[in-house]
């Protein structure tokens, strides 16, 4: 099924073609959404919430642009909101940070499982942002608009957060448990 008769069944609710959608589409989304949320629970729950919006809005697809950077769009909001809801977006360094020693590179090779992990790992203010600027490619003026902060936040979490990432891959920092 090609991508314009995928979108004319869903348009028309046709379960088929909403399954379809949904092969198509939920792996790569899946990764989207955990790459805002901490676990996988809430991420399958983003995701799942983002498909029901997508069944009950496309329609509002207008042809302009692709038809999955629309629906990336969507999963980005969803994981957004779920994230105000179950966590809020602190601002600010938490103090759960330890210093700990380690002979470990920052030149290391790691998986992306591990990436992901360590993204998990930051403050979610931190991750929305590096997360929407360096992983989906929004300017600060949009990321402000999306968190309701200024750029100047969005540009100072984007900072703190590499700043946090490299010495976490050098070893010069790890989370508290």
């Amino acid at each position: 099924m090609t991508e314009a008769e995928l979108i004319a069944g869903c348009r028309k609710a046709d379960g088929k073609a909403q399954k379809l959608l949904y092969e198509r589409y939920a792996s790569q989304m899946y990764g989207v959404c955990l790459r805002y949320l901490k676990n996988q629970l809430d991420a399958e729950e983003a995701l799942l919430n983002g498909f029901m919006k997508i069944y009950q809005n496309v329609d509002r697809f207008e042809g302009k642009g692709s038809f999955e950077g629309w629906i990336r769009r969507i999963m980005v909001n969803e994981a957004l909101a779920f994230l105000r809801k179950k966590e809020p977006l602190h601002m600010a360094i938490e103090d759960t940070y330890i210093q700990v020693a380690s002979t470990a590179g920052a030149d290391q090779d790691l998986a992306e499982e591990e990436l992901l992990e360590l993204l998990r790992t930051l403050p979610a203010g931190y991750r929305a942002v590096f997360n929407l600027y360096a992983i989906e490619g929004y300017s600060h003026k949009e990321i402000a608009d999306m968190l309701g902060i200024t750029e100047g936040t969005s540009k100072s979490q984007l900072s703190k957060a590499r700043t946090m990432l490299q010495r976490r891959l050098e070893g010069q920092e790890a989370v508290a448990n």
